[in-house]
């Protein structure tokens, strides 16, 4: 089968090329899918798309007309695909779900540790030879309570690194899970007693209606004065302009994330040179508090060697003419 890998990076073709194993033709382009770009796709029956490649129904429909038939997705979440009108259009499309809930998890854990005890500026300041500890002060996590939104794959693992440090863990997720309850003494509670009681929320969950600006004004409000919030699910699960007002007005202590709710064509580019037009990112950007990292918490050996191989799996299922575990169907769309 040939195969157009749509936003591929440097960094992954070794796991890709080791996963097709020679089976299939594959082309790489590092220009992301979009209305333009899907032209490429001709003479191609399948692509590979990456969580920030555009499937709307204009692109699907490029897609079909080109003779295209099959999208793999390198990624968990499928909020940037139309899988309804996919399905219409005759469409299959698989995702490569669960393939590191402990690299989000343990990037999650690390922006907390690095934000909370001022890692960023103390090294900012050492290299410049400035050994003061004036404004390096922290907390300790033990003893702390921690809210984790969303208890999948990866809100799971979060919950046992948190529980390992010895905080308290509330959760919110409409499905419980009994053995995080049992194992790790975790107490699920509403949105708004989590917001209120905890000291760090975590956000782990996908983006689909009901999560869009999830975390908005009024829960912002709820949420204690020195609360760390971190963000390694979806941007858009939190209002930023919201967010912004509450760091402003100091009603949250800080905000730790790897995703951004505008990130196409800001993300998974260099902008050293040119600088960026997004003026909502540059002052989220100037708070003191507020630590971003470029959408890499999956960037991992053992994450992308999962991504690779859950990709060629889609890939070969199609091409025997059976169903992959991983196809989308209605019921997953947005």
């Amino acid at each position: 089968m040939k195969v157009l890998v749509y936003s591929s990076k440097k960094f992954e073709l070794p796991y890709l090329e080791k996963a097709n194993k020679g089976g299939h033709t594959v082309t790489y382009t590092q220009e992301a899918l979009d209305s333009n770009t899907a032209i490429k796709a001709v003479g191609h029956e399948a692509i590979a798309i990456f969580s920030g490649d555009d499937a709307s129904l204009l692109v699907l429909e490029k897609l079909r007309d080109l003779g295209v038939k099959y999208i793999a997705t390198r990624s968990t979440g499928h909020n940037n695909i139309h899988v309804k009108s996919a399905k219409r259009l005759g469409l299959k499309v698989a995702n490569a779900p669960g393939y590191a809930p402990h690299a989000i998890a343990e990037h999650a854990v690390g922006l907390l540790l690095a934000l909370n005890r001022k890692i960023i500026l103390a090294n900012t300041q050492v290299q410049q030879y400035n050994f003061l500890q004036d404004n390096l002060m922290g907390f300790n996590l033990h003893q702390k309570k921690v809210g984790i939104v969303g208890t999948g794959n990866i809100g799971a693992v979060m919950a046992k690194i948190m529980h390992g440090f010895g905080c308290s863990i509330l959760a919110h997720d409409p499905i419980h899970n009994p053995y995080l309850a049992n194992q790790y003494d975790l107490h699920y509670v509403s949105m708004e007693e989590l917001c209120s009681q905890s000291d760090i929320i975590s956000l782990h969950v996908p983006l689909v209606y009901e999560t869009h600006y999830l975390i908005n004004a009024r829960l912002l409000a709820m949420m204690k004065k020195k609360v760390v919030l971190i963000n390694t699910a979806r941007g858009a699960v939190v209002d930023t302009k919201a967010l912004i007002d509450a760091l402003e007005n100091g009603q949250i202590g800080g905000y730790a994330t790897d995703v951004y709710e505008k990130e196409k064509g800001v993300f998974f580019k260099d902008h050293s040179k040119g600088g960026i037009k997004d003026e909502q990112l540059k002052k989220l950007l100037s708070f003191p508090n507020v630590l971003l990292t470029p959408h890499q918490a999956f960037i991992t050996s053992e994450a992308l060697e999962n991504i690779a191989k859950t990709t060629f799996y889609n890939i070969d299922c199609w091409e025997l003419g059976v169903k992959s575990d991983n196809e989308l169907g209605y019921e997953s769309s947005m």
